[in-house]
């Protein structure tokens, strides 16, 4: 059988390729020694620090770091002292296939973890953020990424709409993840290399 190689790629061929690119980047996350993992965060904040100053939240939605993701506990955490008024939330799983919910988080807080293994809030009223920063195994300059394929991500912003920040390491960065149709793409990339609109969309300045 004679392929056209303009034609796009077959849906498991598509799916097969993102679960490949999902662990050959996970696998170089996890392998990254503390001293090289201090040195790319410290870059990563500085740009994160730029960039919030920019948008200016009120409300700024994180997730716990999973798998070797960027660790921002210790950030948001001076982020918050430096003004009563912000409010951090970590998005909530839920049992069956839809968005998630915000809850707020204050560092030192208890959380129960949740069916993935990740510390949650326990309860509160859910919440909105201005700005979320998602976690990405790897994306492009378009602003699409790669997660881990439950599409949570996807399903919440579509109802949500904050101003999303993809978050990641420079070596997860590809020409094209192959988007879905689903898929929805950030309006900023931020890497150690700093903050970065997404070529597909308009970037939204909160300010």
């Amino acid at each position: 059988m004679t392929v056209n190689p303009e034609l796009p790629a077959p849906a498991t061929e598509s799916a097969q390729q993102r679960k490949t690119l999902r662990a050959r980047t996970i696998a170089a996350r996890e392998a990254l020694t503390a001293t090289h993992r201090a040195a790319l965060m410290r870059q990563l904040e500085t740009h994160l620090g730029e960039l919030l100053a920019r948008l200016a939240p009120t409300t700024l939605g994180f997730c716990w770091p999973y798998r070797g993701e960027p660790d921002l506990r210790t950030w948001v955490a001076h982020w918050l002292a430096a003004d009563a008024a912000r409010v951090a939330v970590l998005p909530v799983v839920p049992h069956q296939a839809g968005p998630m919910e915000f809850r707020r988080w204050m560092p030192g807080m208890d959380m129960p973890l949740d069916r993935h293994g990740i510390p949650h809030p326990p309860d509160g009223e859910p919440r909105i953020p201005d700005v979320v920063l998602v976690p990405c195994n790897a994306f492009d300059a378009a602003g699409y990424r790669v997660g881990y394929g439950g599409g949570y991500f996807d399903r919440t912003l579509a109802v949500m709409n904050p101003v999303a920040v993809g978050l990641g390491f420079e070596f997860a960065r590809v020409d094209d993840v192959g988007p879905q149709a689903h898929d929805r793409p950030m309006d900023w990339i931020l890497t150690e290399r700093g903050a970065f609109p997404a070529t597909s969309r308009q970037p939204r300045n909160m300010r």
